[in-house]
């Protein structure tokens, strides 16, 4: 049991974060996880051929440039109002909780303004995919990434969770979170969609219906969209759901945003 116990050891940790090896780890384990789901609870019939290279492609260039440089520009642009004597002495859950609230507050509103005319060419592409699953969240571009990650890095700073593994907790939940809500899988539960956004309710924002393209902007929690009329209740639409924006996207747009 000695390999197990290096597992567990700050040895292995340390190991970990020297080499860079938390991000493609976590990576891994996502698909199996994550595509072991889609194949066993698909919500439609998807062909993982034609679109898992480009989409790879898509997330590799997330996760090694545009998350990186997009960090560097956010923590450049955010206001940082750090609090972290105060927020310190609360349980690390209720600082979670509150980070999740706020940041995601100002991840809702973020969200809409990227589908004002303004700034709706730097999001529009992650609307491209015609095929919703897991890894078609990945699509985005600079400018999109940037802007935002302000809201959480907002938050990030005032609640102080300077702690290395806090980072790499929010880190992974946000990953898990961007997986789930474009998952293909056909479990649903109300009162979950009561409280968080679930596959399908994302899955209608993402609708090539223009009736539903000012709908459902909620990134984590339901509540904003119920609050501020944006609220589409799945039950009312239609199945099954089209996607896509009618364009085809050249990578290089995509990373830029043009």
């Amino acid at each position: 049991m000695e390999w197990f116990e290096w597992f567990l050891s700050r040895e292995f940790r340390q190991f970990i974060l020297n080499h860079d090896l938390f991000i493609p780890l976590l990576f891994l384990a996502r698909v199996i996880f994550v595509t072991a789901l889609e194949l066993i609870f698909p919500a439609r019939k998807i062909s993982y051929r034609s679109i898992l290279l480009r989409d790879l492609v898509g997330c590799t260039l997330v996760g090694y440039i545009l998350i990186p440089a997009s960090e560097f520009l956010s923590n450049r642009i955010a206001f940082r109002a750090s609090m972290h004597d105060v927020m310190m002495e609360l349980p690390i859950a209720a600082l979670f909780l509150l980070y999740y609230v706020v940041g995601d507050f100002g991840a809702y509103w973020m969200h809409r303004l990227m589908h004002c005319k303004a700034f709706w060419r730097a999001h529009k592409w992650h609307h491209s995919p015609t095929t919703m699953y897991w890894l078609a969240g990945y699509r985005a571009s600079l400018p999109q990434q940037t802007l935002f990650n302000l809201p959480w890095i907002f938050a990030y700073s005032v609640f102080g969770m300077s702690p290395w593994w806090m980072y790499l907790a929010v880190l992974s939940s946000h990953m898990l979170l961007n997986d789930w809500m474009h998952m293909n899988v056909s479990w649903r539960s109300n009162w979950l969609e009561r409280i968080i956004v679930t596959p399908r309710y994302h899955h209608i924002h993402h609708s090539d219906d223009p009736a539903y393209f000012n709908a459902n902007f909620g990134v984590t929690f339901t509540i904003w969209d119920r609050i501020f009329g944006t609220y589409v209740d799945p039950e009312t639409v239609e199945q099954p759901i089209s996607f896509g924006i009618g364009e085809q996207v050249p990578l290089v747009r995509l990373i830029a945003g043009v």
